[in-house]
């Protein structure tokens, strides 16, 4: 055995246990990103939709704006909620615009408020106030917490979702009633419990939208 064949033999003896080891790990991920798409009420294409939605829109928001803004973009059911913060009205409405030029987006959240970037501190506190508030879902027991999608900006906790009315009753509750949440917005779509019904029932479902749908807001 040559030189380059006896590294070559080591290497891999080196490497392949930690691939090994990492295979239980990924297969994991796998399984739980799996199950939380088959729990959620959107269409798998919707879904993916979403996630194309948020990309695209923070590529092109980077590209037109730079650091001159500070903005998040989340998509639910095709409905596009901005937040964050920029440095004037007219870039705000450009922002709104932009988002809503975009393939699929049926809608926009604009909730971007003008002055000053938020600082990290306030992120983190953010970020916080949001797994805080996803563990309180969890804690309540009265919905699946799968089910509302929490996003916090500068204190402020929005929820999305496609949900009943009970549960978006719940999900409010729950959400203003954390420690450190200065409002909670609601932007969940409510569904009849029959709908909810058929949604939870079935299996991944095609991209038909939900019949007879609504906007909560407050």
């Amino acid at each position: 055995m040559n030189r380059l064949s006896a590294v070559g033999v080591l290497l891999g003896a080196l490497v392949l246990p930690v691939l090994q080891g990492c295979l239980p790990v990924l297969a994991a991920s796998a399984a739980t990103g799996g199950a939380m798409a088959a729990v959620d009420r959107r269409s798998l294409g919707t879904q993916t939709d979403d996630e194309t939605t948020e990309w695209k829109a923070s590529a092109r928001a980077t590209e037109q704006f730079g650091d001159r803004a500070h903005l998040n973009f989340t998509s639910y059911n095709r409905k596009v909620l901005i937040t964050g913060e920029v440095a004037s009205l007219e870039m705000k409405t450009e922002v709104e615009s932009l988002v809503a030029s975009l393939p699929l987006v049926q809608g926009v959240y604009n909730e971007v408020t003008v002055g000053p970037p938020t600082s990290l501190t306030t992120r983190s506190n953010d970020a916080y106030l949001t797994t805080r508030v996803k563990a309180r879902f969890v804690d309540s027991g009265k919905f699946n917490p799968v089910r509302v999608k929490v996003v916090t900006e500068a204190g402020v906790v929005y929820l999305l979702g496609l949900v009943t009315q009970s549960e978006a009753d719940s999900a409010v509750q729950v959400a203003r009633t954390t420690s450190g949440v200065v409002k909670v917005v609601t932007l969940m779509e409510i569904i009849s419990p029959a709908k909810a019904r058929e949604f939870d029932g079935s299996a991944p479902r095609s991209d038909t939208p939900p019949a007879g749908s609504s906007l909560s807001g407050g």
